[in-house]
């Protein structure tokens, strides 16, 4: 939990920096607003994402993970924590062994 604690302060303080740009507000919709269909194809591009995560460029991963941290249903803090941990435990999904 401390280590979660620690990459929010450290996105928190990059954001601080400049690192990223704020949304002038949350994504047109939620997950749970999409058709099976619709949910299977964004499953498909996230599993893409996440496979060639270390070979985007910095610029686009901090666009990625900046869209992905906005929602108005979450907390945002605990968003950005989630998501920052499951990229970092997958970042290395997308490399051949």
């Amino acid at each position: 939990m401390a280590e979660t604690h620690t990459m929010a302060a450290a996105l928190d303080r990059w954001e601080g920096e400049g690192g990223a740009q704020t949304l002038p507000k949350a994504p047109p919709y939620e997950v749970s607003d999409l058709g099976d269909e619709e949910r299977k194809v964004l499953e498909r591009l996230g599993a893409a994402v996440v496979s060639g995560w270390n070979e985007l460029p910095t610029d686009v991963q901090r666009t990625i993970f900046r869209l992905a941290s906005i929602g108005e249903t979450y907390d945002t803090a605990r968003l950005k924590a989630q998501v920052a941990r499951f990229l970092h435990d997958h970042k290395d999904d997308g490399e051949n062994p």
